[in-house]
């Protein structure tokens, strides 16, 4: 774990526009820096790097963050191993404790031994007659195997001993390329097609195989080690990442196969899971390079269900500026047999054919892939039960309301019922008889988002305003209250202190961890095009708290006031005079001061 006072201090002294600018070319505009943006394709510069905030943002495709976030994006890598790039731009050391450092050695050994084997594989092919018929009878060129570096794992029982002395060392059973028993060690991969599977840094953490005789299973993977995750990865990013930004889309395949000879017919931005399930975690990869992801799985009863877990998974990550398809292939199928017969433009054919997420959506949840709307209301009962948890997984949004309507229509429902079904409607609150009409939620909801987006972009404010944090937020409960408190403590922290200036691209690194982060960072690319100076900042914060405060005294006043006509006593009547003081007091101190402004 890299300490946070180190990050703060490497932020502190490294500047973003020099970051920046050994990537993009960029040019001053006003107080900022504007280029070319070098994450999707575009004629007239949109991307921005503001000095001051140390924080750049796209108005194109929205790409946005801190120093370490643009070099995360950049070179496709994470984010310690960012850290490391960015340290070492600033000459300085990167401080590990002896226990991280053993980590970090045992994972370069697990990648230098997985590097060693996929060139021994590679070598392996050249002398295998019966591997490289294979790759020529699926369709596969000698250019398109280099480029995805395939391999040919040897039929025998210990074929790496070719490539390691010492066959015996723990490596390669950390790497998964060695099984170990009681009784012998053999390798994983024998007889196999091997398809090196890359990180987005581009180096080989791990393998799928395919054998060339019948024999099961068919395609083998390589287990779970310290630098490979199913779940997380995807075959074919790394080799794909510069197509997905040009194109602006990403093609989600099933297969290695369906990857390779998507790329070999000019679909370059492919990607296919790794013999696992699409999951939420394989879409938000996808999605940091691509604004659309198109899902072209296999047209049979496999790939139909393969279809549906992918709506699942796209659906808590999809943003509003994202879009998803499906493509709908005849029964029997799939990409690589349909670009056999009809061909690259056969292929790009159906991918303008597939049905945008809102339409799959309904197709998916009704059962009813023909399109055909629910005829009774059993049908149409669940149909809202069977979306009622997608719809519940997703973050509130504009693409959310868009599917609750287009549902409301397909079933006949009004809106309001359906989100009263879902519990996304609160029942109105009844007031007790004379008590006042209260400041709708939205309002004091705005005021809230509004001290939280300002506190992102001037750090410092958070030490001037350190008192009203704490008078309105400290007991507070709502999501935004929550949130102005952690950005509060963290603005506040004896890290950020230990900063001669905590910029506003620091903050976020601060709050790199909270389950919030991506709210704060959007909030902040929001306020970058604002361009709000500190002064209108402050004056802002200090206008919301004001109003907060008198929220807070008529709502204490309107409560003392149902408390007592609902049960009336001396000691209520009091109760509600010196609220209904307090009250007038802040209204009075208050409204002279707003009225000026």
């Amino acid at each position: 774990m890299i300490p946070q006072s180190f990050i703060q201090d490497l932020l502190a002294r490294v500047d973003i526009v020099e970051v920046v600018t050994r990537y993009v070319q960029l040019k001053k505009a006003g107080q900022n820096f504007l280029g070319l943006c070098p994450f999707h394709a575009e004629k007239s510069p949109s991307f921005t790097v503001s000095p001051s905030k140390q924080f750049f943002h796209c108005f194109g495709c929205g790409a946005h963050g801190s120093a370490v976030g643009f070099i995360m994006e950049h070179r496709g890598i994470g984010y310690v191993d960012s850290i490391r790039d960015l340290a070492q731009i600033a000459g300085m050391q990167v401080p590990e404790s002896e226990r991280a450092a053993e980590s970090h050695s045992k994972i370069r050994g697990v990648t230098d031994t997985l590097a060693r084997a996929a060139e021994f594989y590679r070598a392996q092919l050249k002398d295998s007659p019966a591997a490289i018929d294979y790759l020529k009878r699926r369709g596969v060129s000698g250019q398109t195997a280099v480029r995805f570096a395939l391999g040919y794992a040897p039929d025998n029982w210990q074929p790496l001993r070719g490539a390691f002395e010492q066959y015996d060392d723990s490596r390669l059973v950390e790497a998964g390329l060695v099984i170990a028993d009681e009784a012998k060690r053999y390798d994983r991969f024998r007889g196999r097609v091997m398809f090196p599977i890359r990180s987005a840094r581009g180096q080989v953490i791990g393998f799928g195989a395919r054998i060339l005789d019948a024999g099961e299973p068919k395609y083998l993977n390589s287990p779970e080690t310290a630098v490979f995750r199913k779940g997380q990865e995807l075959y074919g990013l790394h080799e794909a990442r510069d197509a997905i930004r040009k194109s602006g889309r990403a093609i989600v395949a099933e297969g290695y196969m369906d990857v390779i000879r998507l790329a070999q017919s000019g679909f370059e931005e492919s990607v296919a899971a790794l013999g696992t399930a699409i999951t939420s975690a394989h879409v938000s990869a996808v999605f940091k390079a691509a604004d659309h992801v198109i899902f072209a799985f296999d047209g049979d009863a496999a790939g139909r269900k393969a279809q549906r877990r992918a709506l699942e998974a796209v659906l808590p990550v999809m943003a509003d500026t994202k879009r998803a398809s499906f493509v709908l292939l005849p029964e029997g199928e799939d990409p690589d047999s349909l670009i056999g017969a009809k061909g690259a433009a056969g292929f790009e054919s159906a991918l303008k054919r597939a049905l945008p997420l809102s339409q799959f959506f309904i197709r998916s949840v009704s059962g009813a892939m023909d399109g055909r709307p629910p005829g009774s209301a059993e049908e149409r009962a669940a149909l809202l039960s069977e979306a009622k948890p997608l719809l519940l997984s997703m973050a509130p949004g504009a693409m959310r309301l868009q599917l609750l309507r287009d549902l409301a229509e397909v079933t006949r429902t009004p809106l309001d019922s359906i989100e009263a079904l879902y519990g996304l409607r609160k029942a109105p609150l009844r007031r007790a008889p004379g008590q006042e009409r209260r400041t709708p939620h939205m309002e004091v909801g705005d005021l809230k988002l509004g001290i939280l987006q300002q506190l992102l972009a001037h750090p410092l404010l958070a030490r001037e305003f350190n008192q009203q944090v704490i008078d309105e937020h400290l007991q507070g409960n709502d999501r935004v209250d929550l949130e102005i408190i952690e950005v509060w403590r963290a603005a506040t922290s004896s890290t950020a202190s230990e900063a001669a200036a905590l910029s506003h691209g620091a903050l976020l690194e601060l709050l790199t961890e909270s389950e919030h982060a991506n709210q704060y960072r959007a909030l902040a690319a929001q306020e970058m095009e604002i361009e709000t100076g500190v002064e209108m900042a402050r004056q802002i914060v200090d206008e919301a708290f004001s109003k907060l405060k008198l929220r807070r005294f008529e709502r204490d006043r309107t409560d003392r006031l149902a408390d007592y006509e609902r049960e009336p006593s001396p000691q209520r009547l009091t109760a509600y005079r010196e609220a209904d003081q307090a009250y007038m007091q802040a209204r009075g101190a208050a409204l002279p001061e707003l009225v000026a402004r």
